[in-house]
């Protein structure tokens, strides 16, 4: 274990944690399918046990022998940049949560129709572009039982690292991929779609149908828009959430986890 103290931002190696945006790391010139941070030692675990590789740590030195010690001997012979605080916070331009980064490997994606082939209820997220949303819909759908997600190309980076950190590491247990063709090639695959939507014609999420279908797919817009009228149109259920008190809609999140729970496999 490399143990590499740096006490300004502009140490050889710490980029990754630093001056690279996010676009920039998923490209990284000189990786294959470039990297992702992730954050805390309870997320960065959940993301070791899930079979991701570990490129580089920065940790807080108080951390060193505390926290981070099991990470640390969990990623065996990577370079661990450390430092103080607050020159860890200049360098990355935030404070670590627990005191600790993980630079790892993105994984190579898999194929829509191998995460559909045992998959019988999956989660669609159509355009969603905000990190916590997507953080928390990948936590809610991997507690309810959903089998994978699959995001549109306009949907927000599941690695992005705030939504890992929202998630609780949610996004490493659940198989997920980008559906590059029509949402509605989803049937090839045997799915039953379900457009998650408030118009005249939707049915209730608790309508008997819905539970007798042997899979499912649940497709979630964006929240402003919400999903587009050709998904709707062309969607093999549309289905509302019950209101209340004039309330018109719920977050998207919100409406995902609810989705999740009343649509599940009983």
């Amino acid at each position: 274990m490399p143990l590499i103290e740096i006490k300004e931002i502009s140490h050889p190696g710490v980029d990754i944690f630093a001056s690279l945006t996010e676009a920039q790391l998923r490209r990284k010139h000189d990786l294959e399918q470039g990297i992702f941070i992730a954050e805390s030692p309870k997320v960065i675990n959940v993301a070791l046990n899930a079979g991701y590789k570990p490129l580089a740590l920065l940790c807080e030195k108080k951390h060193i022998h505390g926290d981070a010690a099991d990470i640390i001997e969990r990623c065996g012979d990577i370079p661990v940049y450390t430092g103080e605080r607050d020159v860890l916070a200049s360098l990355t331009g935030y404070t670590l949560t627990r005191g600790v980064l993980c630079a790892m490997y993105r994984p190579t994606l898999p194929k829509v129709a191998d995460i559909c082939k045992k998959a019988e209820r999956i989660v669609v997220i159509d355009g969603v572009v905000d990190t916590t949303n997507i953080g928390a819909i990948f936590r809610s759908a991997a507690a309810l039982g959903i089998d994978a997600v699959l995001l549109t190309p306009t949907a927000c980076d599941p690695l992005n690292r705030r939504a890992i950190r929202v998630s609780m590491g949610s996004v490493f247990l659940l198989p997920w991929t980008i559906i590059d063709d029509s949402i509605n090639s989803l049937r090839e695959n045997g799915f039953k779609t379900v457009a998650m939507a408030l118009t005249e014609n939707s049915i209730s999420i608790d309508d008997p149908a819905l539970a007798q279908e042997p899979r499912l797919a649940i497709i979630m817009g964006t929240e402003g828009d919400g999903l587009s009228e050709q998904t709707i149109a062309s969607a093999d259920y549309v289905v509302r959430i019950p209101m209340s008190h004039n309330v018109d809609s719920l977050n998207v999140a919100a409406a995902t986890a609810v989705a999740c729970w009343e649509l599940r496999k009983r």
